[in-house]
């Protein structure tokens, strides 16, 4: 079989076009496709060669800039994308950030950037966002884990396929180099912007980029670092199936999301799995990128599998014994996000509840103590009787302001309301991100 990533790495010149036409037929579903462009060489490149593939397969796409205003000019970048996107006949939206939280900004500007891009696909219907990391990037990554002492998880590297905030990410080009990319786009004249903050050492990255060309220089090429990523991926591919029997075995969810685990299965399974699965757990209920590994989750799961077991906190997740021989896990209130406003396209909140739009001057946020203790009889939801205090507390609610309106949760009778957003109903996140499709428990 033909290989255009065999011929790249046995030296000759790739076909970038063909490469990311093979790469997109493989991974695109049907339906409409984003693009993330920022303008650099690797999303600019993207795009071109996205649009050509769209357009010789009858397929939609739509490019999307985010604006973090972190550096004087990146609305012009973006404005700059939106004439690219223009000359190519693709819609554009600029998708600007707002104000970040203060502490670690790259880290703030990632979550807000996947927050408006995923808010993006939902309100415009796409099936996928297409992402422009590359091989140099893949080997990047590698590098930066093995620094932190991540196991095959880690150092498995980027997915080509990932879902995220209920949002396909797809990223066909991880097969090709940045040099490249750059080199195909000059040879055809196209324009892109070079990021200042992409050559200062004061980034991890920036700094990995430098040992990534002393690695070459000493026979150890990005090729092979990528390599290595894709047989840890094939290696973590076969713990997720391991961790998805346990899965079907020991968990169940609750009404509230909440997640039940039968502790006799857990402690019988291999510390591995039973430590995958409990991450999973906690990635499922947070929606974080990464759940914590190594000894304080070894730590948390030997607790709960002790004989006389014991719970803790974790990652923003409580995991503690509960009745009937099983292990509950939930939200930590304290760590739950704050109210959201419901726009136009409705809102996720916590990322565990996606609502719909049900009207304007709303906010979606966690019920609180305040609010469980005068929680109305016609608004409690299915199951409340037998919820812990500790899940009722960031149950997902509507408000007007600090007027309670409405618990947005399935239920088996229908209080008699005339109030149409007392039959809204939210959907649950946390389900659709467990190894598994579990009943409720």
């Amino acid at each position: 079989m033909d290989d255009p990533m065999g011929r790249e790495a046995a030296g000759a010149k790739p076909d970038l076009t063909a490469m990311v036409a093979a790469a997109l037929d493989r991974l695109a579903p049907d339906g409409p496709l984003g693009i993330a462009v920022s303008g650099g060489g690797d999303s600019v490149a993207l795009l071109l060669a996205a649009q050509q593939w769209a357009a010789a397969r009858g397929r939609s796409i739509e490019v999307a800039t985010v604006d973090h205003g972190l550096r004087p000019g990146s609305a012009a970048e973006a404005a700059g994308v939106a004439r690219q996107a223009a000359a190519l006949g693709v819609p554009h939206r600029t998708l600007e950030a707002g104000r970040l939280p203060s502490g670690n900004i790259n880290a703030g500007a990632r979550e807000a950037r996947l927050s408006l891009l995923s808010g993006w696909a939902r309100e415009r219907g796409l099936s996928a966002i297409l992402l422009g990391h590359t091989l140099d990037d893949q080997a990047e990554t590698v590098l930066m884990r093995l620094g932190r002492g991540s196991g095959a998880d880690g150092l498995a590297g980027m997915a080509e396929a990932s879902r995220l905030l209920g949002t396909l990410w797809l990223r066909p080009l991880l097969g090709l180099r940045r040099a490249a990319l750059r080199d195909w786009l000059a040879a055809r004249g196209a324009a892109w912007v070079d990021d200042p903050t992409n050559e200062d050492p004061a980034h991890l990255r920036v700094r990995l980029r430098g040992l990534v060309a002393a690695l070459e220089g000493a026979g150890i090429p990005a090729e092979a670092i990528a390599a290595s990523a894709r047989r840890l991926a094939a290696q973590r591919r076969a713990l997720d199936r391991a961790t998805a029997v346990l899965a079907a075995q020991a968990l169940g969810v609750g009404a509230a999301g909440e997640i039940l685990i039968d502790r006799a299965a857990l402690a019988a399974a291999d510390p591995e799995i039973a430590g995958r699965l409990v991450a999973s757990c906690i990635r499922a209920i947070t929606g974080a990128p990464y759940a914590p590994r190594g000894e304080p989750l070894a730590a948390v799961v030997a607790g709960l599998g002790a004989p006389v077991p014991h719970g803790a906190t974790l990652g923003g997740v409580i995991a503690r014994p509960s009745r009937g021989g099983r292990i509950l896990m939930c939200r930590e209130p304290a760590a739950a996000a704050p109210p959201v406003a419901i726009g136009p396209a409705g809102a996720v909140w916590d990322a565990r509840w996606r609502i719909g739009p049900v009207g304007e001057g709303l906010t979606l946020g966690a019920l609180g103590e305040v609010g469980t203790r005068a929680l109305p009889v016609v608004l409690r939801p299915e199951g409340w009787d037998a919820m812990p205090h500790v899940v009722r507390l960031t149950l997902p609610a509507i408000r007007r302001g600090d007027a309670l309106v409405a618990i947005p949760l399935s239920r088996g009778a229908m209080p008699p309301t005339r109030d149409a957003i007392a039959l809204a109903r939210a959907e649950d996140l946390v389900r659709e991100r467990l190894p598994c499709a579990p009943d409720r428990g």
